[in-house]
């Protein structure tokens, strides 16, 4: 008989991970070449990620911790492992070594190919989000559900972007001609750094639209869940129903994301 999942004990397992990252927050030089970036951002993750390895293992050792080579392959299908683990220790990593605000602990856990809980902590805010498959979306125990307003021009839209595919132009292009459009349309268009905490923020109303032209599965999952069970429609970027492996992503409110899409004359 499996194991069901402690919802308590893996957030604060979680927890406790993003707050020794903060007890660590600033207490590095800042990076002054890419040398630097890479070997901060390194040491930080191998030391925290076997950490929360270690105990999630113990806890539960019917559900894996796939090798790190195998996250290519998890951005265009789910692995074939029936339960494991997702984990990015630090989503915003570069906002951590460059002493900035921006930057969570984010863990998945997939179940027969589709996402069955995930959570997110912000050190900083002290803001847990979580959500379990069926029974809705939360912020530090209060239920969260997306913005009602209803006009594009009073909303505000996020940016992202990832850093494959960086050598294609058309990526470039394609990014490019988003953003015009966003800001067409939208009263503010901002970037907010980690890709989850973003979708979260749609999750809770924070944010009316979340919006990638590019592949970027592994960083949106534990957010695009939140987000989806607290009632945000979660399409792709030609307002197509999102699937895994889809090779962009947009979500905001019901409704919200084809509004959007009627108005720059793309459907």
């Amino acid at each position: 008989m499996k194991k069901n999942i402690d919802i308590k004990q893996i957030i604060t397992l979680v927890r406790g991970l993003g707050d020794s990252f903060l007890e660590d927050f600033k207490s590095k030089p800042l990076p002054v070449n890419m040398d630097d970036l890479r070997e901060l951002s390194h040491d930080m993750d191998m030391r925290f990620q076997k950490e929360l390895q270690s105990k999630l293992e113990t806890a539960y050792p019917q559900i894996k911790w796939p090798e790190e080579e195998t996250e290519p392959a998890q951005q265009l299908k789910p692995l074939t492992i029936p339960e494991y683990w997702v984990c990015d220790v630090m989503d915003g990593a570069v906002q951590y070594v460059q002493h900035l605000p921006g930057w969570t602990v984010n863990l998945t856990l997939m179940k027969y190919g589709e996402v069955d809980f995930s959570v997110i902590y912000d050190p900083i805010l002290k803001e847990t989000f979580w959500a379990k498959s069926g029974e809705g979306a939360f912020i530090n125990g209060e239920r969260i559900v997306p913005n009602k307003k209803k006009n594009l021009n009073e909303m505000l839209a996020v940016w992202e972007y990832t850093h494959h595919q960086k050598d294609e132009y058309h990526i470039y292009h394609k990014m490019g001609k988003s953003v015009t459009h966003l800001l067409e349309q939208f009263l503010c268009v901002r970037n907010y750094g980690p890709h989850a905490l973003q979708l979260a923020y749609v999750g809770a109303g924070r944010i009316d639209l979340f919006h990638q032209e590019d592949l970027d599965t592994t960083n949106w999952l534990a957010g695009l869940f939140i987000a989806k069970e607290a009632g945000a429609e979660i399409l792709t970027t030609d307002g197509k129903p999102w699937k895994y492996g889809s090779s962009s992503l947009m979500v905001a409110p019901k409704g919200i994301g084809l509004q959007f899409l009627t108005a720059i004359n793309k459907i």
